[in-house]
């Protein structure tokens, strides 16, 4: 089995690969949720949408997130009538928010409303919320905090980012299906998809026990950088390390990443900073991440089976001497 740890287009590009190359039941992804909101009462999973439509086979291939397809009616008369329109949701979009919102209305979990919106789009890859307790990404500003949605969409990123932390994680847990992947004694690997490491990886290592266990892990532990040639594939990526002070590059990512990793995944663009990453006692791999269509993506995550193989023949190797 195999735990990814996703959020956002580049994460769920590689939960598709591996979708593609795994049985259902060996492929769990647990989602970033900070970047939840309520907007216009509805409750909105932007990570954990894209990572179902991805799988569902409907996202937007022009975007990577929303539906193949869309239509805007729903917020055309809105604007008309004075409302909120920062926030874009397609008219098809819609029908999701309801009916999560109805369902935690109800008295469901976020994770029991997952599982059934899963169901109902045919995908048996286990899609997890990493929470069923709400955790919010706060960003810190030059023009003071801002809720994560402000500063992404509202905002656009235009604000000179100071530093993030993520309200309510200390008091949250991981969701029951998440800590049991952890647990699970069929584990083959832990993998951190080329999401954004400080938006969608970190809201989900934030919460307790999540970076020990990792730590801590019998199974490699394997990052894929989101950081190629310098530059971000999607997103702010690339401004937020040059606005924290540090490089946007691979070799930044891996040292975000640190103690927490066996291995680490650049493309071929950066393989001259392999060597600086195997000085952190890492072990690269450098291959082809750019993943533009479904082929590339079920080509990476073979790769992936592979590099965690052979991470754990070696592990497996200096323990017996």
């Amino acid at each position: 089995m195999i735990l990814a740890l996703a959020g956002g287009v580049g994460g769920a590009k590689l939960v598709h690969g591996f979708a593609q190359v795994l049985q259902p039941q060996a492929l769990v992804a647990a989602v970033n949720t900070g970047d939840d909101f309520e907007h216009l009462g509805w409750h909105i999973c932007p990570d954990l949408d894209t990572v179902m439509y991805t799988l569902a086979g409907v996202a937007n291939p022009q975007t990577g997130w929303g539906l193949a397809g869309e239509s805007w009616r729903f917020m055309d008369t809105l604007e008309k009538l004075g409302g909120e329109t920062w926030f874009r949701l397609g008219d098809q979009d819609l029908a999701t928010h309801v009916r999560r919102t109805g369902l935690l209305r109800g008295g469901a979990t976020l994770s029991e409303v997952t599982a059934t919106l899963c169901m109902a789009q045919g995908i048996g890859v286990r899609v997890v919320p990493m929470s069923d307790a709400p955790v919010r990404t706060m960003v810190d500003t030059d023009e003071g905090e801002l809720p994560f949605q402000s500063y992404f969409v509202r905002r656009r990123c235009e604000p000179v980012l100071r530093g993030l932390h993520f309200a309510g994680a200390t008091e949250a847990s991981p969701s029951p299906a998440f800590r049991a992947a952890l647990d699970d004694p069929g584990l083959q690997a832990i993998v951190l998809c080329p999401s954004n490491p400080y938006l969608s990886i970190d809201p989900t290592l934030a919460l307790p026990g999540v970076r020990d266990a990792l730590r801590s892990a019998s199974v490699p532990v394997v990052a894929v950088s989101p950081i190629v040639g310098g530059q971000a594939i999607k997103g702010p990526a690339a401004k937020i390390m040059r606005e924290l002070g540090k490089t946007p590059s691979a070799l930044e990512v891996a040292r975000h990443y640190g103690p927490l990793l066996d291995g680490f995944v650049l493309d071929h663009a950066d393989a001259d900073a392999a060597r600086a990453v195997a000085a952190l006692g890492i072990t690269p791999l450098v291959t082809a991440t750019v993943m533009k269509d479904a082929g590339d993506r079920a080509q990476l995550a073979r790769e992936l089976l592979d590099f965690v193989d052979r991470l754990a023949r070696t592990a497996g190797a200096g323990a017996a001497a």
